[in-house]
């Protein structure tokens, strides 16, 4: 039986080439065929470069023909750019079970931030620029901290996320532009540490960690009119404080609005009571950016779920799906993984 399914998510692979993660219980510690591998040791036999970018910079950018970067375990500290030339990427990294990012064992770091004069994107970890990108259990970080917008990953195109990790504190990931997917991941941060302006996003079986703060919000959807594809919908998600973080009764808020058409949903999900009976709050007290907002709920649990909600929020009387958010053409898009949803 065990057989039979890897032949049948190899033959669904749209990665030629490459063993796709199943999201069952197993490892990968080997890279699939024609990878380029990544190690932090030169010259062990383990790897062909010793930084992710070395790899990236060596794949071709005129082939149209899907790439691969296998990376093996440690922390790799640096500033990794796949750029809108490296279109059908996908990177594995090196885990015992790929059914999530609770035993990953490679994660991306750094700690640029706009204190350092930058802007969202180019303060992040990992920025994809890449139509068709695929990231497979790997861990990134900004480790900058409190006082400064400082992004963990930067998306700006199609692309699917996979039992990976998040982690921040303000902005951590900015889903900005392309349909984008995160299944089976972690996202962790404070305030508005998740936003974007033009994304459709679709978070399947996601945990929403919250750091110590005093108050915080989840989402800062910046979709700017009633035509902007912006849309962030989060489906069998639960929402908790981070593992150590003692984090006060209603100090988080599932979103307020950057810009004034925000969209955001949050169905099956459970929460904690993290999350204030308000449920959603406004950009700023006199600047409330409320009038055109789309703040929608729908069958979630947990004490954080219950309460007055604020009166521009929607309790929906049906699940939105994925092909609403993404559009009908998702499952065939590239970077969809059936096996994790």
């Amino acid at each position: 039986m065990k057989s039979l399914l890897l032949l049948l998510l190899i033959a669904n692979s749209s990665l030629s080439g490459a063993i796709p993660a199943t999201g069952a219980n197993g490892g990968r510690s080997a890279p699939p065929s024609g990878c380029l591998t990544v190690s932090r040791s030169a010259g062990s036999g383990s790897g062909q470069y010793t930084t992710i970018q070395a790899a990236v910079d060596a794949l071709s950018t005129t082939s149209t023909a899907a790439q691969c970067i296998f990376i093996n375990p440690g922390t790799y500290k640096e500033q990794v750019l796949i750029n809108a030339r490296q279109a059908q990427l996908t990177i594995y990294g090196s885990t015992t079970d790929t059914s999530g990012y609770g035993k990953n064992t490679v994660t991306i770091t750094g700690n640029k931030s706009q204190a350092d004069g930058l802007n969202n994107d180019q303060t992040a970890t990992l920025r994809i620029k890449a139509k068709g990108f695929r990231l497979y259990n790997v861990d990134v970080e900004n480790t900058y901290g409190k006082g400064s917008q400082a992004v963990a990953m930067s998306v700006g195109a199609d692309s699917g996320y996979y039992g990976c990790s998040f982690r921040g504190y303000q902005d951590t990931l900015l889903a900005d532009n392309g349909t984008q997917i995160y299944a089976r991941c972690l996202i962790q941060g404070v305030t508005d540490f998740i936003f974007g302006m033009h994304a459709p996003a679709w978070f399947e079986r996601c945990d929403i960690r919250v750091l110590t703060s005093s108050i915080g919000y989840i989402t800062a959807s910046g979709r700017q009119s009633s035509t902007d594809p912006n849309y962030y919908l989060f489906n069998n998600c639960t929402v908790a404080a981070a593992s150590g973080n003692s984090v006060a009764n209603g100090a988080f808020y599932l979103g307020r609005p950057w810009r004034e058409y925000s969209r955001v949903v949050f169905q099956r999900t459970s929460m904690t009571a993290v999350i204030n009976p308000a449920g959603w709050r406004v950009w700023n007290t006199g600047d409330e950016r409320t009038s055109n907002v789309f703040y929608g709920e729908y069958g979630n649990t947990g004490a954080g779920a219950s309460g007055t909600r604020a009166p521009f929020a929607t309790r929906l009387s049906s699940a939105v799906s994925m092909a609403t958010v993404l559009g009908s053409g998702y499952a065939s898009g590239g970077v969809y993984d059936s096996s994790y949803m």
